[in-house]
């Protein structure tokens, strides 16, 4: 991926009057990452192969991907394929996405890429990808304020194709624009083996356009912060590029990233393999990851009293004015009922929904201004939740 240059020196972040503290239940979830998780994953990402376009392999490595989300609780109508031709084969990129709370069309997307060159890429990138995978784990049952989108690239050994894919036809393509807060890219982050591994790279921007470097500067300052607060890692500023953030960067978005610090010498090569990484570096970037995460997406910070399914299912905008969304998160039901009662008890509206897509549009045109109890509704479960119509 990224070819051995000489770093760059920066001068510190300065650092904002507020700073960050330990969150106690961040620090809970951050413990939970599993060290058996990180070196299992590795194991299979390497056994699939060169996952080269075109190969039996990347589409291999696609479908475990997809299992593996679904393994944590993530639901097919949270997942997306995005294809997109590369020379003269169709590859994809895979997007999971987890509903915020607060804020459900901004988006926090975690990313990294898939696809291999020359060798398995244990650490190019399926360091990465094991560290999303403990990330998308570990958050899943957690409310956060903003939307999450978890990406796995591919692509991106041809030159960030899929990551400009969807650039061009995702982000932009949404009406209006898709409302990024930030992008936070991790890649080649094995480590090497036989040396100490207790630094990570955190990286900014500097590139052009310049008008989202300080939004970076920010970022990439609460990214040191977290890896602090939530791993043993010290930690090392330098730049972003030759990654699958650099689309987005061009885009205007505030990017940041994590990059091994002792760079590997097997990049891109049939030796690059679990026996020449550091997996106990890949868990604690994981939990440097897991925590910088929670942070970013603003995730409730104690454990919550609500049913499972008040924790999954989510109503917006609030207030409403001509729709209401219907998130169901990663609730997995093939049919529910929605229904909005007035104040004088009186069912103003009642749709069933059936194979019901992640998130669903109920019209609230003929409805009078005031307030109303929605009610959503499963074979199983009852949810109650009081909105506004203005």
């Amino acid at each position: 991926m990224k070819n051995l240059l000489a770093y760059v020196s920066f001068c510190l972040l300065t650092y904002s009057s507020f700073a960050q503290q330990y969150v106690p239940f961040y620090g809970s979830v951050v413990d939970q990452v599993s060290s058996s998780n990180i070196l299992n994953n590795l194991t299979e990402f390497e056994n699939l192969g060169v996952k080269r376009r075109g190969t039996p392999a990347l589409q291999n490595t696609l479908d475990w991907l997809k299992a593996e989300y679904l393994s944590y609780g993530y639901t097919a109508a949270q997942m997306q394929e995005y294809s997109f031709t590369n020379s003269t084969t169709t590859c994809k990129n895979l997007v999971v996405t987890k509903v915020g709370t607060l804020y459900p069309n901004t988006y926090v997307i975690i990313c990294g890429h898939y696809d291999t060159i020359t060798g398995r890429g244990t650490n190019d990138n399926g360091s990465g990808v094991v560290t999303i995978f403990e990330v998308a784990r570990l958050l899943q049952n957690i409310p956060t304020e903003y939307s999450i989108k978890f990406i796995n690239f591919s692509g991106e050994e041809d030159g960030l194709i899929g990551s400009q894919h969807f650039v061009s036809t995702v982000v932009n393509a949404t009406n209006p624009k898709m409302n990024i807060k930030l992008v936070f890219n991790i890649d080649e982050v094995g480590g090497r083996a036989n040396m100490v591994n207790n630094t990570i790279t955190c990286e900014r921007d500097t590139g052009s356009p310049t008008s989202n470097n300080a939004a970076s500067n920010t970022v990439t300052n609460e990214l040191i912060n977290c890896v602090q607060l939530y791993s043993p890692l010290n930690t090392y500023l330098s730049y972003a590029y030759a990654s699958d953030y650099m689309p987005f960067e061009d885009n205007n978005e505030v990017i940041t990233g994590f990059f091994e610090t002792n760079e590997t010498p097997h990049r891109h090569t049939a030796t690059d393999l679990l026996v020449n990484m550091d997996p106990v570096y890949v868990y604690n970037i994981a939990k440097a990851a897991t925590g910088a995460m929670l942070h970013f997406a603003v995730a409730a910070t104690t454990l919550s009293k609500e049913t499972p399914l008040a924790n999954q299912v989510n109503f917006y905008p609030s207030p409403a004015k001509n729709y209401l969304n219907i998130s169901m998160g990663s609730l997995n039901e093939s049919i529910y009922t929605f229904s909005l009662i007035d104040l004088n008890g009186k069912k103003v509206l009642e749709q069933t929904i059936e194979n019901p897509q992640l998130i669903e549009t109920v019209s609230l045109d003929g409805l009078s201004k005031g307030m109303y109890l929605a009610v959503f509704e499963t074979s199983k479960e009852r949810l109650t939740k009081k909105i506004i119509i203005e």
